[in-house]
């Protein structure tokens, strides 16, 4: 699933190619807003909050549209063929003069009044990545469930929003806490957030995610995607668990010996490889 970092990005491509536009088409290509057409409006910015990608409207409305696992924005001049997908999976277009903006596959579209964001990104919690970045309040809304496995609370947007299961157990890992560890029990809360906004600022700029500084495929990732494989500091085999409430678990790498934080053993770790790809992530 895409990160903070990679809605962001997308978000200022599309601010880039859209901001100032008028659209010749607007569609929405899902059954509650087939009957919108945007054709017409001018869009004034393109915004991230979280995982949430927010175009706002000259005429004060706001089109919402979230990622999930698969959703994406490609950005063509006209003219040009699209190959994001096949057609059935375009869920909206919106072009200008200069540039086609196709979404596919994506989740949880809605139009608000620009004043009503708040209806659909108001309950998140401060953005990772957002000039509303604050990392007391961040802090403040994960202490206030200490007994909560800090691999569940970083990735509940509501306590911080942005952060994905990849820089989760990035940031776990280099800062040497269990995931299964209480938020109560983490020795330095603050410099595990920061690690992990730090390393989100580090990918933002770039499609590509790195937390090594290595950017060759194998090599861009402490634990993601490496279970069985000798942890890259001190050996042991990189173990692999699922996470999280029932119908909501994601899966968890970390080094048993690199992050011995005292912490409950989870009946739900296990060393089975899922089949799941090591993108995926909550979205509240």
């Amino acid at each position: 699933m895409p990160e903070g970092d990679t809605v962001w990005l997308a978000a200022r491509r599309m601010n880039t190619a859209l901001a100032g536009a008028t659209l010749r088409r607007g569609e929405l290509r899902v059954p509650q807003l087939a009957a919108v057409d945007l054709t017409g409006a001018t869009v004034t910015e393109v915004v991230p909050r979280g995982k949430h990608m927010l175009t706002r409207l000259a005429d004060g409305r706001t089109l919402r549209t979230h990622f999930r696992m698969d959703g994406s924005w490609h950005i063509y001049r006209p003219g040009r063929p699209w190959k994001g997908g096949p057609g059935h999976s375009i869920r909206a277009v919106l072009a200008s003069d200069e540039w086609e903006c196709v979404g596919y596959r994506l989740h949880d579209m809605r139009i608000v009044p620009t004043s009503a964001e708040d209806e659909l990104v108001g309950h998140l919690g401060p953005d990772v990545l957002g000039p509303d970045w604050d990392l007391d309040e961040a802090l403040r809304r994960l202490r206030a469930h200490p007994d909560e496995q800090i691999g569940v609370a970083v990735l509940d947007q509501r306590n911080l929003a942005g952060i994905g299961n990849l820089y989760k157990v990035e940031a776990l890992f280099l800062t040497g806490v269990n995931p299964w560890a209480r938020v109560a029990d983490v020795p330095d809360l603050g410099g595990l957030v920061t690690r992990a906004r730090t390393l989100m600022l580090a990918n933002r700029d770039h499609p590509a995610q790195s937390t090594t500084g290595e950017t060759r495929h194998g090599q861009d990732h402490w634990v993601a995607g490496r279970k069985g494989r000798p942890c890259r500091r001190c050996r042991t085999p990189i173990l692999l668990g699922d996470q999280g409430p029932d119908l909501q678990e994601r899966i968890t790498w970390w080094c048993p010996s690199c992050q011995a934080t005292p912490a409950p053993v989870d009946p739900r770790a296990r060393t089975g490889e899922p089949g799941t790809e090591a993108r995926r992530a909550r979205h509240p």
